[in-house]
């Protein structure tokens, strides 16, 4: 049995279709009259959308719903169905908890209640039944201003038992007129010893090379051996790893052709550049992570030793991973007949 390592999945789109239909029947006058039925809420929630953009209001639908009181309810459910169904060993979750905090208060008041919202889905990630290492990715945002963004590195530093790392979200074509920003605050959180990730190179508006340098891996990256594979070598060089979340790019109207999917990952092969396969939103796609690995090979996009490549270097690349080997060579260890105990005759 293949255990796996998910470094690219956010909270709000974590929650698989019928968990979240099931909960607004049961909290959401409104939205369970808008979808009185389950089908044509799964049809609505996993359809592919014309852009980014529009892709990524929908995290709003899920994110105004994951509050102190609500998040437990999520969280139980996703860890549940990522160990039952998934064979996760590993996992990192990634979201903005400013986004989680009350709407009605002010700024500085929803700064001061994030703290809580990293230990709701901390607490509520440490489940005994479903032994799973999970880590949150705490994520500025290109809508936020720079005092909350500031507030989240900060923060991420503050509850290193809970963070492992810091993202920026948000759509990276968005990040342009506020580069200078960014650059300033992911600075900040490597001289504070802060792991970093980003959202980059996703789109091709959101090739922004000044942020590279300051990425410890880069969320997603495909527009770097699509566009600018001169850039692979030093990729190479620095040991980032792309987070590539493949069913993400037809979902969003990133890629039209799945063998642009075979060029971004043979370009890295051959460039030395690691890829983790992840699944970005497995709720949105309604989508697991062993079926991601599945699918690349099934479409033959690459092949077995490549996938045992992946998932290698998704455990070498988790920032949290607590152990200097996958589970796979773990495993092997305990299976080597000096390892296994000798059992007494009946």
């Amino acid at each position: 049995m293949a255990l796996y390592a998910e470094l690219h999945r956010h909270l709000g789109g974590s929650v698989v279709p019928r968990v979240l239909w099931r909960y607004f029947q049961r909290h959401d006058r409104e939205l369970a009259l808008r979808f009185p039925e389950y089908p044509g809420f799964e049809e609505f929630y996993t359809k592919p959308r014309d852009t980014l953009d529009e892709y990524l209001e929908l995290h709003t639908l899920v994110e105004n719903v994951q509050s102190v009181e609500t998040l437990p309810y999520f969280i139980y459910r996703l860890i549940r169905g990522a160990y039952i169904f998934e064979n996760l060993a590993y996992l990192e979750l990634r979201y903005t908890p400013y986004l989680r905090t009350p709407h009605e208060l002010s700024q500085s008041q929803r700064i001061d209640r994030m703290a809580e919202i990293v230990e709701v889905v901390g607490k509520a990630s440490e489940l005994a039944e479903y032994p799973i290492v999970t880590r949150q990715i705490l994520c500025m945002h290109s809508r936020l201003p720079d005092e909350v963004n500031r507030a989240i590195v900060d923060l991420a530093s503050q509850m290193p038992q809970y963070v492992c790392a810091i993202d920026v979200a948000g759509g990276d074509n968005h990040y342009g007129d506020r580069l200078d920003e960014f650059v300033k605050l992911y600075a900040y959180a490597r001289n504070l010893g802060i792991n970093t990730t980003g959202h980059l190179y996703e789109t091709p508006e959101g090739c922004h090379p000044e942020l590279l340098p300051y990425l410890m891996r880069i969320g997603h990256g495909i527009q770097i051996p699509l566009k600018h594979p001169e850039l692979l070598p030093e990729i190479a060089r620095r040991g980032q790893c792309l987070e590539v979340c493949p069913t993400t790019y037809f979902k969003t109207g990133t890629l039209q052709d799945i063998q642009d999917l075979k060029i971004i990952f043979d370009r890295c092969f051959d460039a030395g550049v690691d890829i983790a396969i992840c699944t970005d939103n497995a709720g949105l796609h309604d989508m697991r992570l062993p079926f991601e690995y599945e699918s690349l090979l099934t479409q033959d996009i690459i092949d077995f030793r490549q996938m045992q490549a992946c998932q290698e270097a998704a455990f070498r690349h988790a920032f949290a991973w607590p152990y200097q080997q996958p589970p796979s060579e773990m495993l092997t260890d305990l299976l080597k007949p000096e390892s296994m105990p000798v059992l007494p005759r009946v």
